[in-house]
């Protein structure tokens, strides 16, 4: 499915300003760790779902037919606050005081619904099984919302997401999408390290999803894959393929950058390229 220029650069834009949210906040945390790597890694794919496909602002969170979203690798949250602040949900204040005093913006997702943080997680591996109550919830109540949920490709290591992948093809949850964001690296290394995943396309098509495999900074591939020729009975895995800190020339494809810390050296220039990268 070809979607039209004008689409496709509202959503670069909008992937834009997630980048520099991200660098911003990550800046004013003073010190703190804020998972710069693997929240760049989603960004282009955080930027089609809020920009294009959720269609979630502050005049109709309580909808009950609306899309829902969870990000089930809650460590990259940064992305999802950004989002949330682009659509109107939160504030450029309620941003900033991400990890502070009296926030509600914590280094995982804490369910508010008033705000678009839909549900709660800390531990890797349990967004899926959410994501299949929610769909299965919609198939029972008859309702035509779908359900959209961000995996990491090391988050895969947990049996738990296996379970659920095969609990999806069971009720045929054909309302189901989940994008898994394959950046190669995990915390303490590669993938290809800690947890050799073979082929993910194959494994997810063997637990009976309907799987296409994307560039997912690719903002035509990323809608064509949660947009196009979607079979009647099968959920819809997306192996997206991305680089770890994408966007800046000193974070991507460095995992130190899974826990760094910015510095005001690095801020500055960070801002300079992504600046730059938007003229």
């Amino acid at each position: 499915m070809k979607n039209n220029k004008t689409a496709i650069e509202k959503i670069s834009n909008f992937a834009n300003e997630i980048k520099l949210n991200i660098i911003k906040t990550a800046y004013r945390t003073n010190g703190k760790n804020a998972h710069i790597g693997g929240a760049l890694s989603i960004v282009d794919i955080l930027a089609t779902l809020y920009g294009h496909i959720l269609e979630i602002g502050p005049n109709n969170y309580k909808n009950d037919n609306r899309n829902r979203f969870i990000l089930s690798k809650g460590h990259s949250v940064l992305g999802y606050y950004s989002c949330l602040y682009q659509v109107g949900l939160i504030s450029k204040e309620e941003l900033y005081n991400y990890e502070k005093n009296d926030t509600f913006l914590f280094g995982h997702p804490v369910k508010n619904r008033e705000k678009g943080i839909e549900f709660s997680n800390g531990s890797l591996g349990m967004g899926l099984s959410l994501g299949i109550g929610v769909a299965l919830a919609a198939k029972k109540r008859n309702k035509k919302f779908n359900t959209y949920v961000i995996v990491g490709d090391g988050e895969c290591n947990e049996g738990s997401v296996w379970e659920a992948a095969m609990a999806a093809s069971k009720f045929r949850l054909n309302n189901l999408f989940t994008i898994i964001d394959k950046n190669n690296f995990q915390q303490t290394g590669s993938s290809e390290e800690i947890m050799p995943s073979l082929n993910l396309a194959k494994k997810w098509k063997e637990f009976g999803w309907d799987v296409k495999e994307i560039n997912g900074h690719n903002i035509q591939e990323i809608l064509d894959g949660l947009q196009s020729n979607l079979q009647p009975d099968k959920p819809r895995a997306i192996i997206a393929n991305t680089i770890k800190g994408k966007g800046l020339s000193f974070t991507e494809n460095n995992n130190s950058w899974h826990h760094n810390v910015i510095t005001e050296k690095m801020y500055l220039t960070a801002i300079d390229e992504l600046k730059t990268n938007r003229m």
